[in-house]
């Protein structure tokens, strides 16, 4: 008997699970996401490239782009709350991918509730599919799709929103398995936005999630994909990760049975999220140290730092540049500018990351301070570890280390700490608390409604 592709594989198991009842572990986890990502877009919705993203997109309709006052058609709604949720990389993560499914497959998943009507237990599996399918795919061949040049964000995203949203609106195996044939077709997404700190990357999941929802509208139409399109000679995986080399065991085995993205990660910091340990050791020697705003760094005169060497080029080198990031974007992706910060200040929050505290001479003299080494046996990607070494000008040498991502499966944020963070970035764009209220309460809610609506939040 030959085995089927892996389109229509995932299209039966996902046609099982929904004939099973939803673990409360995942339900939860999906409810986190709709709480994380309405504050994210709140956070984002006055940011320049939101207010570009809005402006770009021709189409208006009927679905809402979160937190504006105008209405785009659904695949423009989806892609600026994408955009606006992954904006300031506050967004979760999965470990051992990386990758972020939320900020792809939340907004794509409300753009087909708004278009199609849907009730609250179709997002919820539109949801639940849609990120299990971008996390698990993230692991069949670990590391290659970065090192290959693309965004895996972007480009797993897009087949994981077309899950996503085949699974809401109850396709057959034929028309999911086209959706996720065309979904190859239009996933994107390079990491070039490095070089200068552009908002390329921002755009990823919004691009992304919009990418999928057409993709499905397409199949439902009539127009077909190829049911090979993540093995295939000339498939996915050789496209994106140049190898037909993958473990396909890791996305379909156990699919709608045993749930992965239950244990996705919620960031405490706007930056990479490989660089998060690496903020905590700062804070606590900044902390042993009694050091605060404004405080210099002229007792300090080196600090450096055990790293994994998967994530060297993308959040220490060039060195010299991530030392002196061109904007505060671009700082988001630094190690030296992120442990600088953290020395200096004692936290780092979304105020971090303005212009103006990427020219900040004070953290460019410290991060000049700052360098590597790598670990080769550090575990990355299957931990995302921290260690951070500082050496005096007297001599002595202070020193912590972090095994594991805080906000991880390890050492995962309670509701109550997501509920803080939301709230913190509602304020953040603007919404007053009663309008955070509303949000909560419609995640508390959504996936047991009779219909989704968004009109409350727009404007």
């Amino acid at each position: 008997m030959s085995t089927p592709p892996i389109a229509e594989a995932l299209a039966r198991a996902v046609d099982a699970a929904r004939g099973r009842a939803m673990p409360a572990a995942m339900r939860e986890a999906c409810e986190r996401l709709l709480v994380d990502v309405g504050g994210l877009c709140a956070a984002a919705r006055g940011a320049p490239y939101v207010r570009a993203a809005l402006a770009g997109w021709e189409s208006d309709g009927a679905a809402t782009a979160i937190g504006h006052a105008r209405t785009l058609d659904s695949a423009g709604a989806a892609f600026v709350n994408g955009t606006a949720a992954h904006g300031e990389d506050f967004d979760d993560t999965f470990e051992g991918g990386p990758v972020h499914s939320g900020a792809v497959v939340v907004p794509a998943l409300l753009a087909a509730a708004e278009r199609h009507r849907l009730a609250g237990p179709d997002l919820l599996l539109g949801i639940a599919t849609g990120v299990e399918v971008t996390c698990r795919a993230s692991l069949v061949a670990p590391k290659r799709i970065h090192q290959a040049g693309f965004h895996p964000t972007a480009v797993l995203g897009a087949m994981g929103a077309a899950a996503g949203v085949a699974a809401a609106l109850r396709v057959d195996a034929k028309t999911f398995a086209s959706a996720q044939g065309i979904a190859g077709s239009m996933a994107s997404g390079i990491i070039e936005y490095l070089a200068e700190g552009t908002s390329t990357k921002r755009m990823h999941p919004g691009w992304a999630a919009q990418a999928g929802l057409r993709a499905v509208e397409l199949a439902r139409a009539g127009f077909d994909g190829p049911r090979t399109v993540w093995e295939g000679t000339h498939g996915f995986l050789h496209a994106f990760a140049r190898t037909l080399e993958g473990d396909w065991t890791k996305l379909v085995d156990g699919f709608g049975e045993r749930w992965v993205a239950d244990a996705i990660a919620f960031k405490p910091y706007p930056c990479g999220t490989m660089i998060h340990p690496y903020i905590d050791c700062a804070r606590r020697i900044s902390l042993s140290l009694g050091r605060g705003p404004g405080r210099g760094s002229a007792d300090i005169s080196d600090i450096v730092c055990e790293t994994a060497d998967g994530i060297v080029h993308r959040l220490w080198e060039p060195l010299a540049a991530k030392r002196r990031p061109p904007n505060g974007y671009a700082a988001k992706f630094s190690v030296p500018f992120c442990v600088a910060y953290a020395m200096l200040h004692g936290h780092v929050g979304l105020e971090a990351f303005d212009d103006a505290g990427a020219s900040d001479p004070a953290i460019a003299a410290l991060a000049a301070k700052v360098r590597y080494v790598v670990d080769p046996d550090n575990p990355y990607p299957d931990e995302y570890t921290g260690h951070v070494r500082v050496t005096l000008a007297s001599g002595k040498v202070l020193e912590e280390r972090q095994p594991h991502l805080r906000g991880g499966h390890r050492e995962p944020l309670t509701r109550a700490d997501i509920e803080e963070k939301f709230r913190a970035n509602a304020r953040h764009g603007g919404w007053d608390a009663a309008r955070a209220d509303s949000w909560l309460d419609f995640a508390r809610r959504a996936f047991d409604a009779k219909r989704i609506d968004l009109t409350a939040f727009r404007g």
